[in-house]
């Protein structure tokens, strides 16, 4: 049985790596994989602050950046992070991290660790393609919010949080369009690859230990089901 989780970079790294996140992150994984030798976790990592930090000072040295150049910065961040997070769970993690998620073949150990594959969409996009690679139903979006929202609650006090919403629903609050560092919940790319795939997703705050273990027993939880 595989899991898919796409940890956010703002929960792994959200100006510099949180070795407090990450311990507790770590405890939780190895407590559920211990309890079902049939588990197996793929963690898809993000870039999070120092993707956007060296994404804005590409973008304020140059007289023109482009877009490929700022997401090839963004997803060497991203493989920082996973590296460092495959360190986390070196005895059980056996593989190099995963950059191309269309070339893998064998999962060996408990945990596949992955990390940004080439420019046009976010990590999200590489867990919904390893997701469907190994048949996972579901995709675990973890980050820094609680819950998806009809808008942005922070210019727009009159937003409202969501519990289920329909890819529909969802892609016409996201748009079809990638930029890098895109703060959205979930890239739209992403997101119309989901849906043609026919992959659920759930949007849900990586930091809520307690939380993320009820999302994985299947209990109830806050969070955001989208499909």
């Amino acid at each position: 049985m595989v899991t898919v989780l796409s940890v956010g970079g703002s929960i792994v790294a959200p100006d510099a790596p949180d070795p407090e996140f990450l311990s507790a992150f770590g405890s939780l994984v190895r407590s559920w994989l211990a309890e079902d030798s049939s588990r197996k976790l793929i963690l898809v990592i993000g870039g999070g602050g120092p993707a956007r930090s060296y994404q804005n000072a590409y973008r304020a040295v140059t007289d023109t950046p482009d877009d490929e150049t700022a997401d090839w910065i963004g997803i060497m961040a991203t493989r920082l992070n996973a590296q460092l997070v495959k360190a986390l769970f070196r005895d059980i993690c056996p593989s190099e991290v995963v950059y191309d998620p269309t070339t893998v073949e064998v999962f060996g150990g408990r945990i596949m660790v992955a990390a940004g594959w080439k420019p046009g969409f976010s990590t999200d996009n590489d867990a919904v393609l390893l997701a469907e690679r190994f048949d996972a139903k579901r995709v675990v979006n973890l980050s820094n919010i609680a819950k998806v929202y009809t808008d942005d609650p922070r210019v727009n006090p009159e937003a409202k949080p969501i519990d289920a919403i329909s890819w529909e629903d969802f892609r016409a609050i996201v748009g079809d369009e990638w930029v890098p560092g895109k703060n959205v919940p979930f890239d739209p790319v992403a997101s119309s690859h989901a849906q043609k795939a026919g992959i659920q997703v759930v949007c849900a705050a990586g930091r809520n230990i307690d939380n993320l273990r009820a999302i994985l027993d299947g209990k109830p939880f806050v969070g955001t089901v989208i499909g």
